[in-house]
């Protein structure tokens, strides 16, 4: 039943296995999720990003945040004053059982887990500032991009949130939450769903990020795969099976691992450095340092958190970065890291056309002392695979593709209760 798999590896996920959430609550979450109430400019939303029609992601290497217009690969990077000014600097995460039980830590650096180091239920960002009474993480993480100058909350002067977010980051949450409150549907929503909501004026950010992370933990749950029915004794065609022992004798399920096929540790797998970077005030570069944006320690420098594979083939590009378009390509990186790395050039990316950003792009790759740190940097070992191998791999991975991933609970709503339009 399991052969070639590790016991503890091949584990099915069960419905309970999920932080429980509360129906009302989500369907707030739902409208807020898609409504540009939320940004800085009221212009973008968290569904822009994480959208629906592709699969809780954008399609896109780095995204395209506030000032951009459309969604998905079409999205343009806006004209004028109000055009972009930095692109995204990581790839957008999928959202795929986020809510699971097992999940403690999120980002790509990991910059949010369970904590009571500020008293508050997390290390997070705004470390002691994150106010008490999220339900869980997915709860706190829905307040970040919200602040995020470049995805959500807009450039300095533009609004009142860009200008409360440089005073301190706590200060924007109470002008967002008014925003909602007043909108009279969405105040009557979080009376209802909410007990200790007597009224309108009562509804803080807490409950937004609440009613956030109650939608995105029931939304995008996924495991009825062919996997998943392998687990119950449904065999895999040929070639998945092939795959499938690949996968898990070849050193792949020791990151990979678990349920969600992670194990939520961060590594430097040596991917090709471009994009604006993920800087700091004192470190201008435009690098990603990945977990040590989070540590400061060294020994975490270009280690990024490992994914889930969990709907995987619905969720290119692949990488922090997005450096990879296929999973051919990532397995191949992985099966040959130094050489990938050597062999990557700049049109094997489909970054977005923004030519005032352009000289930008790629800068870093000029930095030979950065790309030895970098290519130093490696957590993964080489393994020789032939194309035939990759294929089955690949196969495998489909496996992991939910017979429902298309056809989510709830969806995207065609309207909003404050009339913006909807992505």
């Amino acid at each position: 039943m399991v052969f070639g798999a590790n016991l503890a590896t091949a584990q099915p996920i069960l419905p309970d296995d999920y932080i429980p959430t509360d129906v009302d609550q989500a369907r707030i979450g739902q409208l807020l999720f898609y409504d540009k109430i939320l940004s800085g400019n009221k212009n973008i939303s968290c569904g822009t990003c994480h959208h629906h029609d592709h699969s809780g992601s954008d399609g896109l290497p780095l995204g395209i945040g506030e000032g951009g217009a459309g969604v998905g690969p079409d999205r343009t990077p806006g004209t004028g004053a109000d055009r972009v000014r930095k692109r995204i600097p990581r790839n957008a995460p999928s959202l795929w059982n986020l809510g699971h039980n097992s999940v403690r830590v999120l980002f790509h650096d990991g910059r949010l887990s369970r904590s009571d180091i500020y008293g508050n239920g997390f290390d997070s960002p705004a470390e002691e500032w994150l106010p008490q009474g999220l339900d869980n993480l997915l709860a706190a993480q829905a307040l970040f991009p919200i602040v995020a100058q470049f995805e959500m909350a807009g450039n300095p002067r533009e609004n009142e949130i860009a200008g409360a977010i440089h005073n301190r980051i706590d200060t924007a949450w109470p002008i967002i939450a008014k925003r909602v409150r007043i909108i009279p549907e969405y105040g009557q929503m979080f009376v209802q769903a909410f007990d200790h909501i007597e009224k309108p004026g009562d509804v803080s950010i807490v409950e937004i990020g609440n009613a956030l992370g109650a939608f995105i933990a029931r939304e995008w749950q996924s495991h009825d795969s062919p996997y998943d029915a392998w687990l119950t004794g449904t065999p895999l065609p040929p070639d998945a099976e092939r795959g499938r022992q690949l996968f898990f004798n070849n050193r792949c399920a020791s990151c990979h691992a678990g349920p969600l096929f992670t194990d939520q540790a961060f590594h430097a797998l040596g991917l090709p450095a471009f994009g604006p970077g993920r800087t700091r005030a004192f470190d201008p570069l435009p690098r990603d340092v990945g977990r040590m944006v989070k540590t400061n320690l060294l020994s975490d420098a270009y280690r990024f958190r490992t994914p889930s594979l969990r709907n995987v083939a619905l969720t290119a590009p692949y990488g922090h970065n997005g450096a990879f378009a296929t999973l051919q390509r990532m397995i191949r990186h992985h099966g040959d890291p130094v050489g990938s790395r050597a062999a990557w050039q700049p049109r094997m990316v489909a970054l977005p056309d923004i030519p005032w950003l352009a000289a930008s792009d790629f800068a870093i790759r000029a930095d030979t002392r950065e790309m030895a740190r970098q290519v130093q940097a490696l957590d993964i070992q080489p393994i020789r695979l032939s194309d035939e191998e990759i294929a089955d791999l690949v196969t495998f991975l489909h496996a992991l593709t939910g017979e429902t991933a298309r056809d989510r609970p709830m969806g995207r709503p065609d309207t909003v209760p404050s009339g913006l339009p909807v992505d």
